[in-house]
């Protein structure tokens, strides 16, 4: 076989092998969780944008922060008004590394605990953050867990004296999903 032709063959073949190594989800859901002696608050989102590059460990999230359902509407308002200011700041972002990402075995079955570093944008404001993820890996198909907590102050939301009581300073979130694996556009 000639040469050339067996060359960009193996490269084809990396082209394609490098190409499913990559998932994503717009399904991706992200909650939050704040409780204090004077009020429970609650909130999801299942409309998160997320991808992984199994390659390189890179990941990112993004999220409208409007997507956010709560029990009650007028919490809803409030969040996106007066806390979130969502007009002006609209999508928290996620862009990191899973630093051990070759623990993870995409063809076995399996549980797989990574560390996550990277850089949360909530509120216009950019923090590093480190947590742990979970990723299961079953009969071909990729989900992943998190949690984590942030305060709020760190992101520049300022909780009203009024109402302060209601709003725990730490608020828990957790993050899951299930991945598809990213194909090649034709």
């Amino acid at each position: 076989m000639n040469t050339k032709i067996l060359m960009a063959v193996v490269f084809c073949l990396c082209a394609q092998l490098a190409i499913g190594q990559q998932y994503f989800s717009k399904t991706g859901k992200i909650s939050f969780y704040s409780d204090t002696d004077m009020e429970k608050i609650e909130a999801e989102n299942a409309s998160a944008s997320t991808v992984i590059d199994f390659s390189s460990g890179a990941i990112e999230w993004a999220v409208l922060i409007q997507g956010f359902k709560f029990e009650k509407a007028l919490m809803q308002d409030h969040f996106n008004e007066n806390y979130m200011e969502s007009s002006k700041f609209p999508k928290a972002k996620f862009k990191g590394i899973i630093e051990d990402f070759k623990k993870v075995d995409l063809l076995k079955d399996g549980e797989y605990k990574v560390r996550v570093n990277g850089e949360l944008e909530i509120h216009g404001v950019t923090k590093s953050v480190q947590t742990e993820a979970i990723f299961m890996v079953k009969k071909n198909s990729l989900s992943a867990i998190s949690n984590f907590s942030v305060l709020i102050a760190d992101y520049g939301i300022k909780v009203p004296k009024l109402v302060e009581g209601n709003i725990a300073d730490e608020v828990d979130i957790r993050i899951e999903t299930d991945y598809q694996p990213l194909k090649p556009k034709s």
